[in-house]
């Protein structure tokens, strides 16, 4: 099993209404994989809608914060990060700034899951799809990312493909769409998520597909992993197919964080870390 010393930093807990568990059924999985460390990385609490199957409510972000640093300084196998997951929202970005900034996070992940109001990744919003030109559409996505992603906010993004969730793909060759994106990406410096969430979507593959991944690596995009996992059975699932694909298109290593600074993993004896 090809998770043993790698990291995955996606991990939600029941706090975000749409995922079971508690957090130390998500400890247990990972010290059975070997995984080295895990980072949680709940839904922030949304502020441009209130929908409490997508989020914790901002009164509970204090109370979330402080059950996972209290769990990191209980267990010390697997090592425990403090993450969040953060919608990008551009109107929002001081407030959400303020926020964050009060808590010890070691690292914030963005992600894009509205495009002008329209939640594209919910499925109870699949209607939206009906009568859209995919193409307008996923160009429209990667633009949003690479805002996201210059905003100064995030130190990685989340499943970076995220708008083909549903396998509603535009006809021809998106290369220059994700060139245009990943020139935004590498000049803001910004990690990038592997996720093998995708897997278990419609997509059927793992977000970003292999040809964004290579882009990546020309650019010298530093990456690391996560599963997305909402249940504790989904920690780690498909992380050799992962490596694999890393390993295809060129890396080498992963990232990790503390205290929003990075370090490096090698994919392989992933024990040592490199400063």
């Amino acid at each position: 099993m090809r998770a043993r010393g790698l990291v995955d930093y996606h991990l939600h807990t029941r706090r975000c209404g749409h995922a079971a568990g508690e957090l130390e059924d998500y400890v247990r999985r990972a010290r059975r994989l070997g995984l080295s460390e895990i980072g949680f990385s709940d839904h922030f609490p949304l502020l441009h809608i209130q929908d409490p199957s997508l989020s914790m409510a901002l009164d509970e972000l204090p109370d979330y914060v402080r059950e996972v640093k209290d769990l990191a300084a209980r267990v010390s196998r697997p090592r425990i990060r403090l993450g969040i997951e953060v919608d990008y929202v551009a109107e929002r970005i001081r407030e959400l700034t303020e926020i964050l900034d009060d808590y010890p996070f070691d690292y914030v992940t963005g992600s894009v899951h509205f495009l002008e109001g329209w939640g594209f990744d919910d499925p109870r919003n699949l209607d939206g799809y009906r009568g859209r030109d995919l193409f307008s559409l996923w160009e429209l996505y990667f633009q949003v990312l690479g805002d996201a992603a210059e905003c100064g906010l995030f130190d990685l993004l989340a499943h970076p493909d995220l708008i083909k969730k549903f396998g509603f793909r535009p006809r021809g060759s998106m290369r220059r769409i994700y060139e245009e994106c990943l020139d935004r990406v590498a000049a803001a410096d910004v990690v990038v998520e592997v996720s093998t969430a995708g897997l278990r979507k419609p997509a059927g593959e793992i977000y970003p597909g292999e040809e964004f991944l290579r882009l990546c690596r020309e650019r010298d995009i530093p990456v690391t992993l996560g599963s997305d996992a909402h249940d504790p059975r989904e920690v780690g699932q498909d992380f050799h197919l992962a490596v694999e694909v890393l390993e295809r298109v060129g890396y080498r290593e992963i990232v990790s964080f503390e205290r929003r600074q990075r370090s490096f993993l090698p994919l392989r004896n992933a024990g040592a870390k490199r400063d």
